[in-house]
C-alpha cells in the first residue's frame, strides 16, 4: 500500500521554524495500529490523518506513542495542505474530531482555527513541578495540562527541566508561561509521557493559556511566541467559549510511504 505524506512546518513563515507535522490524507481510515506505527516511524511530535466526508473532514492525531484528542499545529498543517493542494477552491474547513467540530478559515494571509476554550483552574503546585524546574512558580493551574506561570520570560527561555520529574505528573503535559516585553506572553511545552520531551509549538495549549492571559491582561486579542529552539508565532482571540488561534504554515516535504 502506498500513501501520500507531507511534512509541514506549522506556525512558521519559513522552513525550519515552527512545529513540523506529518500529514497523511486518506481515502478511508486505516487500522489504528497502522496509523500509530506510521506516527512512530515519522518520529515527529504529531502525525495527522484525515478523510473527506461530504463537505467536511474527519481528523485524528498521533504522537509517536499515543493517539491524542486535540492537536493545534497538526490541524493548522492539515488545513494548509487542503487549502493549497487537496482542495484549493476552499477557503474554510470543518474538521470533525474527538474534541468536536473544529473550524478553520484563511484570513488576511493567516490560517485561523476556531477551537473550544478549555479554561484552567488554580491548583496546588505539585512537588514534581518544583523539583523539575528547581524553583517555585507564581501559580499553577490545571485543565488538560498543567499551566505553570513564572515571573520572568527570560527564565522561561533558560529552563532545562528534569523530564523524569515531569513524567511523575498525571496530565498530558506541562505548559510554562510568562508575560513578555516583545509579545503579550510566551510559553514552552513539555509532554515526556506522550513521547514529546519539548514540543516546538503547541496550538492546543492556547485553548488553556488564552482564558488565563486574556483575563490577566484585560485583552481578548493577544500575540504570543512559543520560545522553543525552533520558535513559533501565534495570534489568538478569545470569543466567549471559543479560541481563535491563527498562524502561518510552510510545506517542507511531499512524498510517498509504502507499507
Amino acid at each position: 500500500m502506498k500513501l501520500k505524506i507531507y511534512q509541514i512546518d506549522a506556525f512558521a513563515s519559513r522552513v525550519f521554524e515552527g512545529n513540523p507535522a506529518a500529514i497523511c490524507p486518506l481515502d478511508e481510515w486505516l487500522d489504528k495500529n497502522i496509523m500509530q506505527k506510521i506516527a512512530m516511524e515519522n518520529n515527529l511530535s504529531e502525525t495527522a490523518f484525515f478523510v473527506k466526508n461530504d463537505d467536511s473532514y474527519e481528523i485524528r492525531w498521533f504522537t509517536p506513542t499515543v493517539e491524542v484528542n486535540l492537536c493545534g499545529h497538526a490541524t493548522l498543517a492539515s488545513a494548509h495542505l487542503i487549502f493549497n493542494i487537496v482542495d484549493p477552491d476552499k477557503d474554510s474547513i470543518t474538521f470533525n474530531s474527538k474534541s468536536g467540530p473544529l473550524y478553520v478559515k484563511q484570513m488576511n494571509g493567516l490560517i485561523s482555527m476556531d477551537f473550544p476554550a478549555e479554561p484552567a483552574h488554580p491548583c496546588e503546585t505539585p512537588q514534581a513541578i518544583i523539583d523539575a524546574f528547581g524553583v517555585t512558580p507564581v501559580q499553577v493551574l490545571k485543565s488538560v495540562d498543567y499551566i505553570v506561570v513564572f515571573d520572568e520570560s527570560n527564565d522561561l527561555r533558560s529552563f532545562k527541566p528534569d523530564l523524569e520529574k515531569l513524567k511523575e505528573l498525571d496530565l498530558r503535559g506541562v505548559c510554562i508561561t510568562a508575560k513578555d516585553t516583545s509579545y503579550d506572553f510566551v510559553s514552552r511545552f513539555f509532554a515526556p509521557n506522550y513521547g514529546i520531551d519539548e514540543d516546538s509549538v503547541t496550538g492546543s495549549a492556547y485553548t488553556q493559556l488564552m482564558p488565563y492571559w486574556s483575563e490577566k491582561l484585560q485583552n481578548n486579542e493577544l500575540r504570543s511566541k512559543q520560545v522553543s529552539s525552533r520558535g513559533g508565532e501565534l495570534f489568538c482571540t478569545l470569543d466567549k467559549d471559543r479560541i481563535k488561534i491563527s498562524g502561518r504554515a510552510v510545506t517542507y516535504l511531499s512524498g510517498e510511504i509504502e507499507i
